[in-house]
């Protein structure tokens, strides 16, 4: 989108305002989409950089994640935990992941996730 849909911004500032991780959401970004619940940035944050502390390999990389995210104006950016990229019948991965989206780069998104049984 060369301007981001309003509604959508809507939404994600109440996500980020409201500090809910309950409202799930489908979107369609560069061809993939993706379908899951939405978390407000700083709870997402704290997600990755938990399971990066965790991680042998990545856990220097645990301390991006807990810098400032405190920004004016409204969000840029959706953030996805418990999500899919849905791929024919199957969610990947099965297990749910994380995934940030920028706004502007939504092309068409709806209320709610799909099932993927």
């Amino acid at each position: 989108m060369s301007k981001p849909d309003e509604l959508l911004v809507d939404i994600a500032y109440l996500v980020e305002s409201g500090q809910s991780n309950q409202m799930s959401l489908t979107v369609v970004t560069g061809g993939a989409v993706i379908t899951g619940r939405l978390a407000p940035e700083a709870v997402w944050r704290q997600r990755v950089s938990e399971v990066l502390t965790d991680s042998a390999h990545l856990g220097e990389f645990a301390g991006i994640f807990t810098a400032s995210t405190r920004k004016d104006g409204p969000p840029t950016h959706l953030h996805f935990h418990v999500a899919r990229i849905l791929q024919g019948a199957v969610g990947i991965p099965e297990t749910g992941g994380m995934y940030r989206v920028s706004i502007e780069d939504v092309s068409a998104w709806t209320v709610g996730d799909f099932s993927y049984h």
